[in-house]
């Protein structure tokens, strides 16, 4: 499902217009995407936690020359992790 389908998702389900879809859904993103930035965690009840894990720096395999190491350095990177509502919906 693609950002646009989305948005027309949410617009259908709750009779509200695309752009105000739209608008909501950006202004979710950008909320928890600023929060990540702060270091803080995001969490939906029944959904899940958005939160911010690191890294450590180690050493790869360069793919097309895997004879080749290369340093892959030490990072931080946003991470998701489903709630129990939606694990059993899914499954």
């Amino acid at each position: 499902m693609t950002k646009q389908e989305l948005i027309n998702a949410i617009a259908d389900a709750s009779g509200i217009t695309k752009r105000s879809a739209a608008d909501a859904l950006d202004s979710f993103i950008s909320t928890i995407t600023n929060q990540l930035k702060k270091g803080n965690s995001v969490t939906v009840t029944g959904f899940g936690t958005f939160k911010v894990s690191h890294r450590k720096a180690r050493t790869g395999v360069n793919p097309r020359n895997p004879s080749q190491k290369i340093s892959i350095p030490a990072m931080t990177v946003p991470s998701f992790k489903s709630g129990k509502t939606l694990k059993d919906a899914v499954r």
